[in-house]
């Protein structure tokens, strides 16, 4: 299996063609692909086929040992359509008939996004929502919508704190882990443990400097009574767990104040609770990791982790962090919760950087497919999905096999007689200003730089978030809770139920 595939009816249709006698192929020196699609029976074969996969599979109806819940941030369903073309055009395809690695999974569904106070959600009050089961307000994470933003009261009275997954796996006896490509003080991530007013108070140097103090989200992570008991963190963010006195591995000055190194409070944590702990800072180090160790913090970058297409050889991808967060959770007899996030997908659409949001998709992709390599489905539940949209759209009509990437190809240009090209962003930095009242000519750039920002309607800084719905993907037992549409703080509850864990109802507790 790849991490993306070509529809398995592709193969039937050869097969039915070969033992009919009848051929589906022409003269015409045209890819196999388009040919096949120019016969009806193409078609009408290939909807039979799927029919026939649905209808025969079984329901899973087994506790779910373990859990991986993906979440490819800011991947909204104009991207996964965006992707597919993008990878199949990369592997000789003409790329709207190939599926990613989890759209191949039998159960799909819609959630909404929305948070208490915002009709378009951040990354922090969806977390809060994907990751606890209780909607939140924008910007604060871990705490119920009667804290708002920056109310450090609200997060110093513990009525308000809400924990989810992360901690009902624990307390169930299960080995816990998070992995993303961003910081792991990121809102994202950070609603998997902390409790903060705002998502922005990742170290001690980002909290107010008068008023009362709140524990930012670091100090949670290596202090909180969840943060501490996980056994695998995986991603960036470094420069938050050293004093501004010290320098880390690659020699970058952390930005904490109060003068903790907080990797070295982790490691002493963990021995005092009696793990094994190991903290890495290169890909090397990471796989070299034996099977002795039970505890692992690796922290690659002082910031966010750099993107796919900008990595350099000592740089894990999320790949090789999932494979090896699994590989050390699966040590556990009682099973794991393992959280893990493509990040930089949602950073390359507020840079309206559309090449690089598309790479990253791909890169969640083949950690999906990573990761099914390793389990066993029959006792593991995979859930693939997003915290919110972007404003980037799919657009024109142009012929099947055109560089998703660049211009359209239609016969007229627009109105104006320019062209455009086939994703845009409905806001942005990519917006251009116009000369006489005339738009940008995109013929005069060079659209295959890979941070080139792709044209904007409105101008902004960072480009936004959508407001729609965002895909869910769920194979394994209890995947079929997952189909349907449903408020996105369903989706825990629905996990929790699949593997008794949690106070709610599970499968355990009928």
């Amino acid at each position: 299996m790849s991490f993306f595939n070509i529809c398995s009816w592709t193969c039937v249709l050869v097969c039915i063609a070969c033992t009919s006698g009848r051929s589906l192929h022409s003269t015409n020196p045209q890819p196999r692909s388009l040919l096949d699609e120019k016969n009806k029976d193409h078609w009408r074969i290939q909807a039979q086929w799927t029919l026939r996969s649905k209808v025969s599979v079984p329901l899973n109806t087994n506790v779910a040992k373990n859990v991986i819940f993906f979440l490819g941030d800011g991947m909204s369903i104009t991207t996964l359509a965006a992707t597919r073309v993008y990878l199949g055009r990369k592997h000789g395809y003409l790329g709207e008939e190939v599926k990613l690695s989890f759209e191949t999974f039998p159960f799909t569904g819609l959630s909404k996004t929305y948070c208490v106070d915002n009709n378009v959600a951040d990354s922090a009050c969806s977390g809060t929502a994907y990751l606890t089961g209780v909607k939140a307000n924008s910007g604060t994470v871990g705490l119920s919508g009667a804290v708002r933003r920056g109310d450090c009261e609200g997060q110093r009275d513990t009525i308000n704190s809400v924990t989810g997954l992360m901690d009902w796996a624990q307390q169930a006896g299960k080995s816990t882990g998070i992995v993303t490509t961003t910081r792991v003080t990121h809102a994202t991530p950070a609603a998997a443990y902390a409790h903060s007013a705002d998502r922005k108070w990742e170290a001690d140097v980002d909290m107010p400097r008068h008023g009362l103090r709140c524990e930012d989200i670091a100090s949670q992570l290596v202090r909180g009574r969840v943060g501490s008991s996980i056994d695998v963190v995986l991603g960036g963010g470094r420069k938050n767990f050293y004093p501004t006195t010290e320098k880390d591995a690659q020699g970058y000055f952390g930005i904490r104040n109060d003068g903790r190194n907080l990797i070295r409070e982790w490691l002493l944590k963990k021995e005092s609770l009696g793990s094994r702990p190991k903290y890495v800072y290169n890909k090397h180090d990471l796989q070299n990791i034996d099977s002795t160790y039970n505890s692992v913090l690796g922290l690659f970058s002082s910031d966010h982790m750099p993107y796919h297409l900008e990595a350099e050889e000592d740089d894990p991808t999320l790949s090789e962090m999932t494979q090896k967060a699994i590989e050390i959770l699966s040590q556990n007899t009682n099973g794991y919760f393992l959280f893990v996030e493509g990040g930089r997908i949602d950073t390359a659409h507020h840079e309206t950087k559309a090449r690089k949001a598309l790479d990253e998709t791909a890169e969640l992709a083949k950690a999906v497919e990573a990761a099914l390599r390793l389990v066993d489905i029959e006792n593991t539940l995979i859930v693939v999905t997003s915290d919110h949209s972007h404003t980037m759209t799919y657009s024109g009509y142009s012929k099947r096999g055109t560089d998703i990437l660049g211009l359209t190809n239609t016969k007229y240009n627009a109105s104006d007689n320019l062209p455009y090209s086939t994703l845009s962003y409905a806001n942005g930095p990519g917006f251009k200003p116009h000369e006489d009242f005339k738009r940008h000519n995109l013929m005069l750039d060079d659209m295959n730089n890979l941070n080139y920002t792709y044209p904007s309607l409105v101008p902004l800084p960072r480009e936004t978030h959508g407001g729609e719905d965002v895909a869910v993907f769920a194979k394994g037992p209890w995947s079929h809770l997952f189909s349907g549409n449903y408020e996105q703080n369903y989706i825990p509850h629905a996990i929790a139920y699949a593997s008794c864990i949690g106070p709610g109802l599970t499968t355990c507790k009928l």
